[in-house]
């Protein structure tokens, strides 16, 4: 009985430790993503506005991450001045 309680709180440190391990990897993943569809939502309103002027930006995943990146710089920029 008291090797399987061991085992048990042994497996929780475990699952806590790897979590804090891969917690800001993670994070880092997740907010790349939320920004280039961010990005890609951004160019296509771009492509649908433009369109009426022969203005287009090609979507794909390089472009949208630049694209919110870019604006990311600018409004930081932007904000200490």
């Amino acid at each position: 009985m008291d090797g399987n309680l061991i085992t048990y709180l042994a497996c929780i440190c475990f699952i806590f430790i790897f979590g804090r391990i891969f917690i800001v990897p993670l994070k880092k993943i997740l907010k790349l993503v939320f920004n280039s569809i961010l990005g890609g939502i951004t160019i296509f309103l771009i492509n649908l506005i433009g369109s009426n002027f022969g203005f287009h930006i090609g979507l794909n995943i390089f472009t949208s991450i630049i694209v919110r990146f870019i604006r990311i710089a600018r409004s930081s920029v932007l904000n200490n001045c």
